[in-house]
């Protein structure tokens, strides 16, 4: 009685630790937000630094995800910010990812049992492909005691979801008599066969495929891929790195047909090779992340922005450099940095011009 006390005295130390863990990270994200909310404009100087920190955070959620822990952790800590990346969860994500690339269920079920409820309440799959690839290794080794422990193991973890999963209980029935050495033997055959075959030689072929399949060392990547969409299912976490949906979404903002032009694609390519800024036919220079020489070939997949309504400001006005600013905001912007009320500063060069050197712009 004691030492079971003890035992349950030390699992609810380790989830009263766990719990304190997850409060503070909640803590953190939710001040972290709070910060974005205390700020009134994209151009205060406060949101630099807090876009910063959002990127970084985004780098090291992608390392995560791809298993550069040390990397990740590195970083976050340079960075003082643990508790707004989940290193713990992702970390215990790729050891059992990577036990099941080397060959090795038992972790993956010992984190089945731990979610059984949820993973029912999900209809995943999950361990009955992991007590399916068991069965496939006892079979594959062909020893006699290993044959009866495979039946043994089929009569209890795999027949009684016949009825979910019947044609994988079929297959895995007649792996029993169709060895890994036959198997192979057999496609062997049809390979170097004559291609004017009889047509049941065809089903034959097709039915040794499929076994050929299950014994394929394989099977344990996509064992790895369906635990990690499953783990990431079960927490509510996107199946693709936040990077990759934030620089998505952003590059389809900023799509337009012209970006992908074949003007635009030769523009590209030509001050690519020059080093050069290039150019717009209006003579202006180009800042669109979308025409980049890095990033204009990974948004030719990006779906175009929809724009239903065009918005241009109405006191357009031309800079002797060839770019084209609102008034208003060339004079907001030159208050801001302390200039004369007779300068406006560009946004983005930074360069420095007399009032009366603008020139109205007109839209036709």
């Amino acid at each position: 009685m004691i030492s079971k006390m003890r035992g349950l005295k030390r699992k609810l130390a380790a989830c009263a630790d766990e719990e304190e863990r997850l409060y503070k990270q909640v803590d953190a994200r939710a001040r972290h937000l709070r910060e974005l909310g205390s700020m009134q404009t994209v151009d205060d100087v406060k949101y630099q630094e807090w876009s910063r920190r959002r990127l970084d955070r985004l780098l090291v959620d992608y390392l995560l995800r791809h298993g550069y822990s040390k990397s990740a952790k590195e970083m976050a800590d340079k960075k003082n910010m643990r508790e707004l990346v989940d290193i713990e969860t992702f970390e215990s994500m790729n050891k059992i990812r990577k036990s099941l690339e080397d060959g090795s269920v038992t972790e993956a079920l010992a984190w089945c049992n731990e979610n059984k409820k949820e993973l029912r309440k999900m209809d995943s799959n999950l361990e009955f492909m992991l007590r399916y690839q068991q069965y496939i290794e006892l079979v594959r080794s062909q020893q006699t005691p290993k044959l009866v422990e495979a039946i043994s193991h089929a009569k209890k973890h795999l027949i009684p979801h016949r009825d979910t999963y019947p044609h994988e209980v079929n297959r895995a029935a007649g792996l029993l008599a169709f060895p890994p050495d036959r198997v192979a033997a057999a496609l062997s055959s049809f390979s170097s066969s004559s291609t004017s075959s009889h047509s049941s030689s065809s089903v034959s072929c097709r039915e040794y495929e499929k076994l050929g399949n299950l014994y394929s060392p394989s099977r344990w990547g996509t064992l790895a891929s369906l635990f990690v969409e499953a783990h990431n299912n079960l927490l509510g976490l996107p199946s693709s790195p936040l990077l990759h949906i934030a620089l998505s979404s952003g590059l389809s903002a900023l799509k337009t047909p012209a970006c992908h032009s074949s003007s635009s694609s030769s523009s590209s390519s030509k001050n690519g090779s020059s080093g050069q800024e290039k150019t717009t036919s209006h003579g202006g220079s180009s800042v669109c992340p979308v025409c980049s020489t890095e990033l204009n070939e990974l948004a030719r997949a990006v779906p175009y922005a929809h724009h239903s309504k065009s918005h241009v400001e109405h006191d357009l006005v031309l800079l002797p450099n060839g770019r084209v600013y609102g008034r208003e905001r060339l004079v907001e912007y030159a208050a801001k940095s302390g200039l004369p009320a007779t300068v406006v500063k560009d946004l983005v060069t930074g360069d420095m011009y007399p009032q009366e050197l603008l020139k109205k712009v007109f839209i036709t």
